[in-house]
């Protein structure tokens, strides 16, 4: 085999589908964000960002960067080892607590990354409980999917937030076997809500275990942004959440909480995090100062809440496409990955507008889109230059308009 040709090939296909993907070099300025310094050709750009996933704007909080550097300076900038062998500080184990406390559980467990955490806990508890079946929201995330692939284990997806479709495929199931739901609070594409208490219900009545996932809503909703578990009264009712400390928490890493017992199966058995190095205790430090300040932030978290809905307001105006949720994430379509990466090169050559085209594999095949992140650094001025620099590269490249007043509900996408 040509292997040299094989991966040249397989590359210049991506390219002519317009899937190939390139990073922007962005260095947010922490004292004037949402504008940020774009590295290109060897020269620096201003740009203003609006698709990060620092939601609260904590990865810059002073007092945040402050509690980091002070524990680097104390234990320096790495952990020294894997959990098991000299890689647990006094940080690590504080946050675990934390974040036990933060969901109700009994206990919680850090890993390098939610990706890690997800794959790592689903792959175990499938390969660990025989004869297992997997009930799995169709968008659910790639980590998800991709730990219950590996498990090689019965998986039945269920449509997306179909209650009943769920139940018609727990009916037809062994009655006799372990069954376990997983899916999202709130899915990172969509930007839409999950029935959360129906499938609780669902669970109890079928004797299920449900896996939860809560990394684009810990942070940002329920009270004290402990989630849409909690905002929801059903947090005690979850067997496994997980989280992210990347996202709303402005840091680095991922974490499943659950009771006692569960999350020392897990730390057990899988190698997922038997293996690997855990964070660095500065990591861990500045995440518990991050989600202390979270807990106090309902001023960020209502700042949000209003610049996302001046924004879906905004969009209806120019008749741009998008899926008319209510939450922080906001999903712009563009339904085609060529015309997706000009409208995004458009906007930062003519507008200093820097938005990341998404794209198969993140998303189906003709269903390209923005996915539009605001934070409480965006001002109504950012948002309305924002909104006028959309409808100029509307008009330019003659994109798709839509009109709001006869559309009942914009279409979900399917990734299966």
């Amino acid at each position: 085999m040509n292997y040299k040709k094989y991966f040249s090939d397989e590359l210049t296909s991506l390219k002519s589908q317009g899937l190939y993907r390139k990073f922007r070099e962005i260095n947010r300025d922490k004292k004037h964000f949402p504008k940020a310094t774009e590295r290109f050709e060897g020269k620096e750009r201003a740009v203003e960002v609006w698709c990060s996933n620092d939601y609260l704007n904590l990865s810059q909080h002073p007092e945040v960067i402050a509690e980091s550097i002070e524990v680097v300076k104390e234990l320096g900038t790495g952990s020294g080892g894997t959990r098991n062998i000299s890689g647990t500080s006094s940080y690590h184990a504080d946050l675990e607590r934390e974040l036990a406390d933060l969901h109700h559980k009994e206990a919680s467990l850090i890993f390098p990354s939610a990706y890690t955490a997800n794959q790592s806990t689903l792959w175990t508890l499938c390969k660990k409980l025989e004869g297992i079946e997997v009930f799995s929201d169709e968008l659910n995330h790639a980590s998800m999917i991709q730990g219950i692939k590996n498990a090689d284990v019965p998986c039945h997806i269920f449509r997306h937030n179909d209650v009943n479709h769920l139940r018609e495929l727990l009916n037809n199931s062994n009655a006799s076997v372990p069954k376990l739901i997983v899916l999202e609070s709130l899915y990172s594409m969509e930007g839409l809500r999950s029935p959360l208490k129906q499938i609780v219900s669902l669970a109890k009545e079928f004797n299920a275990l449900t896996y939860l996932d809560e990394v684009h809503s810990v942070g940002l909703y329920g009270y004290e942004g402990r989630g849409i578990a909690e905002e929801q009264g059903i947090s005690d009712d979850i067997d496994i959440i997980n989280g992210t400390l990347s996202k709303a928490f402005g840091q680095m890493g991922g974490y499943i909480a659950a009771s006692s017992d569960i999350i020392d199966f897990v730390r057990s058995f899988a190698p997922g995090f038997i293996f690997t190095s855990s964070a660095n205790p500065s990591i861990a430090a500045a995440s518990i100062k991050a989600i202390e300040i979270s807990k106090k932030s309902e001023n960020l978290r209502e700042d949000i809440r209003k610049n996302s809905d001046l924004i879906r307001a905004g969009l209806k105006n120019y008749s741009i496409p998008h899926l008319d949720n209510d939450s922080h994430i906001i999903p712009i379509h563009l339904e085609d990955p060529k015309l997706c990466k000009k409208a995004a090169n458009l906007l930062i050559e003519e507008h200093g507008i820097y938005i990341q085209p998404v794209f198969f594999p993140t998303v189906p095949k003709g269903d390209e889109r923005f996915r539009v992140t605001i934070t409480p650094k965006h001002q109504a001025s950012d948002i309305d230059r924002f909104l006028a620099s959309l409808n100029d590269v509307w008009n330019k490249l003659k994109l798709r308009r839509e009109d709001f007043s006869a559309q009942e509900k914009a279409q979900v996408s399917k990734i299966y």
